[in-house]
């Protein structure tokens, strides 16, 4: 019997990771995927190592240029041509704006590579910052590459720790790291007691207390992970994300009317078709077990 629950708890974070790009970068909009991709989730041991691969702005932008239009992949190749012609602040500024272009474009990965140029050329906090939460984005968004995804992690990583060396109190900053330190870069516990120091001094900071409530189920704490949810949806924004999760740790504790009625709010909030769907069916299995 317990052998069977923890079967289950574990399938069904398994299916719950598939959604983790959602967090933080944007409201939940992407596409679920299906659970039978789970068991190609890297985990946080094997997102990076020693061998991380390198990747060029060449090589991302090209493979980018396949998922968008003819004529949005011209455009863009008339601005990387007028980058690669400029020296200077001039390339920066060029370097800007294929950034937003790609941003414009959904395509976290080129855009955040552009963003590292423009922090390298104006090495501001801001500048950084937004490097690297557009990383993160991008970690996210390549949940299935594994040869990415590590990649953006540590240029996450790197990014942030050159905010924090600009501003050492910098909550945004630590909280940034601590994600990329959760995720893989280092012993959990030193990100974890990072985001704890963010949110001893930062209580309604929304990021970092969404990524200690999915740390709590990823590590089978939901009951923390209730109380940790539930705060955030009374106290700092009820977003379709912290609703979701919130609902993950009710039906792994077989809390099954608590799980619905947070599914469905998330649903509510998050008005995607596809999420929808993916929604109506695990309530409908939900009331079935009652």
């Amino acid at each position: 019997m317990l052998n069977t629950i923890r079967s289950k708890q574990v399938f069904i974070i398994a299916a719950i990771l598939l959604l983790v790009g959602f967090l933080f970068t944007r409201e939940i909009k992407g596409l679920v995927k299906p659970k039978d991709d789970a068991s190609k989730m890297p985990s946080a041991q094997t997102t990076t190592n020693s061998t991380t691969p390198s990747l060029t702005i060449e090589e991302v932008s090209a493979t980018a240029k396949n998922l968008v239009s003819n004529a949005t992949s011209k455009e863009i190749s008339a601005l990387e041509s007028n980058y690669k012609n400029a020296t200077g602040t001039e390339k920066t500024i060029e370097a800007k704006q294929l950034a937003e272009k790609w941003d414009d474009v959904e395509q976290a990965i080129p855009s955040a590579m552009y963003l590292e140029v423009v922090a390298n050329g104006e090495p501001t906090l801001t500048n950084w910052l937004n490097a690297g939460t557009r990383f993160l984005k991008a970690f996210d968004n390549a949940a299935q590459d594994s040869l990415i995804q590590p990649v953006m992690l540590q240029k996450a990583n790197n990014a942030f720790t050159k905010a924090l060396t600009i501003d050492s109190t910098s909550n945004d900053a630590k909280t940034g790291l601590g994600i990329t330190i959760v995720n893989g870069l280092g012993a959990p516990m030193q990100g974890i007691a990072m985001l704890l120091d963010v949110v001893k001094k930062d209580p309604k900071n929304l990021k970092a207390n969404m990524q200690l409530g999915m740390f709590a189920i990823k590590s089978g704490q939901f009951d923390k992970a209730i109380i940790r949810f539930n705060d955030i949806i009374s106290n700092i924004k009820a977003t379709p994300d912290a609703y979701f999760y919130l609902a993950t740790a009710n039906e792994n504790l077989g809390k099954n009317k608590e799980a619905i009625d947070a599914y469905l709010n998330s649903k509510k909030l998050a008005a995607n078709p596809t999420l929808s769907k993916w929604i109506d069916t695990k309530v409908a299995e939900l009331k079935n077990k009652r």
